[in-house]
């Protein structure tokens, strides 16, 4: 079983970047898929960018499109989420999630194991 967990966030003025990445505990994150989601007091999770177990295919949602890219070191265990242009509207805490699947990686349900997820607060 896999345990991911996030680090990177925290407050950067709008127009700024942000890395975050997801390592794990247990087994090797290289075995899974991973996706970032998502989520704000009161709503769902919601999608933001996935990448496949080899790295070899990238997903994202159409409003993180061109600003932010996800990318893999399965070397290092790491998963990362380079976020540039950052705007107000991208504050929320952002989870790590690992899937067995390389199908459907843009849907909360398919993933099985999910970090506590770090805050990211964009202020305008």
């Amino acid at each position: 079983q896999v345990q991911p967990v996030e680090s990177g966030g925290g407050l950067v003025q709008a127009g700024g970047s942000l890395r975050l990445s997801c390592t794990a505990s247990g087994q090797t994150l290289s075995l899974y898929s991973v996706g970032w989601f998502r989520q704000v007091p009161g709503k769902e999770r919601e999608f933001v960018a996935a990448i496949s177990w080899s790295g070899g295919s990238t997903v994202y949602a159409d409003s993180v499109k061109g600003r932010f890219t996800i990318a893999r070191d399965n070397a290092k265990n790491m998963v990362y989420l380079q976020m540039n242009s950052l705007k107000p509207e991208d504050t929320a805490v952002y989870h790590c999630g690992a899937t067995g699947s390389s199908q459907g990686l843009s849907y909360r349900m398919v993933y099985q194991y999910w970090g506590q997820g770090t805050q990211v607060t964009v202020s305008s």
